[in-house]
């Protein structure tokens, strides 16, 4: 996380003097681990996949999201802290150990998140994940209908746009919807010419949309962030506390941080009005729209808008 805090501007300046208003971030994913970034600011926890009533994480991704958005870096100095570092963290788990989910499990998610944003203080959501495709459209219709009812009710949604490209249509579903953050994988070159790297594969939309996605683009090849998997040794030292992971799963919760970043500074903007703000203070790389939207995410240029 610290070279991706580099690359958009995000200086400890910005994560901690703008903090004057708390804010929550929902995340719908694996589950979120215990480890010592996160102190004590994951308020509330459900569990749509076994029931289970305390707070855990038998995947990891779910873990690693949650650091790229909030963790504080403690067990790094710093380095390795997230976007939004002090922001508070409401986790969802909708998706098992390997990472499956159902339309179900994350549309209750979604009910579960409108139910709570007022008690929480929900003002972002983040979804770093797929769908599948069962063949239930008209699930998936509901779904998504779900989703803008979300964004209606401000809270700003940040989908992932998925890892099935390059090809024309090979959004997540959930990344199509109109009014959602759709997140797509870039790094502005910095990995230079590298195989591997996330952009060669993250979701692009179709042309027959009348609006063009993803939205914009962040960093998400090998990025650091918290292992569910950390210990501590006999002499009180924390190993293994960070791991690298790869995907638009990971550029996503860089946008969500930054949106928490934004709200914080600026509390009574709404879900279109951070979207519209993002976008257009977003960097042009430079490229075809269906591989960086309106561009790379800019958190200096963003928090410093007005």
């Amino acid at each position: 996380m610290d070279r991706v805090k580099k690359q958009l501007g995000c200086t400890e300046n910005i994560q901690y003097s703008i903090a004057t208003e708390e804010i929550c971030v929902a995340v719908l994913d694996t589950g979120i681990g215990n480890h010592p970034d996160f102190d004590n600011r994951v308020v509330a926890f459900h569990d749509f996949v076994n029931d289970r009533q305390e707070h855990y994480d038998d995947s990891g991704h779910g873990t690693h999201v949650a650091g790229c958005i909030g963790g504080s870096g403690r067990l790094s100095n710093g380095r390795f802290s997230g976007i939004a570092p002090t922001c508070r963290l409401c986790v969802g788990k909708v998706l098992d150990e390997k990472g499956e989910g159902s339309i179900e499990s994350m549309y209750h998610g979604l009910l579960w998140v409108l139910e709570n944003r007022l008690r929480y203080r929900i003002r972002v959501l983040n979804i770093s994940v797929g769908i599948g495709e069962d063949g239930n459209k008209e699930r998936v219709e509901e779904l998504s209908g779900l989703l803008e009812t979300v964004c209606e009710q401000g809270v700003v949604v940040v989908c992932a746009a998925g890892n099935k490209g390059p090809g024309e249509g090979t959004l997540s579903p959930l990344g199509e919807s109109r009014r959602v953050i759709t997140v797509g994988c870039h790094e502005g070159g910095y990995f230079g010419a590298r195989k591997d790297l996330c952009e060669n594969y993250s979701g692009r939309g179709r042309e027959d949309l009348p609006y063009r996605k993803p939205d914009l683009v962040a960093p998400g090849t090998d990025v650091v962030s918290c292992n569910l998997n950390w210990r501590q040794d006999r002499r009180g030292v924390y190993r293994d506390a960070y791991t690298r992971k790869s995907g638009t799963s990971m550029s996503t919760p860089i946008v969500s941080g930054a949106a928490a970043l934004y709200l914080q500074k600026y509390p009574y903007s709404n879900s279109s009005q951070v979207k519209r703000q993002m976008i257009y203070t977003a960097r042009d790389l430079g490229v075809e729209w269906g591989r960086q939207g309106w561009g790379m995410l800019d958190i200096e240029n963003l928090c410093r808008y007005y």
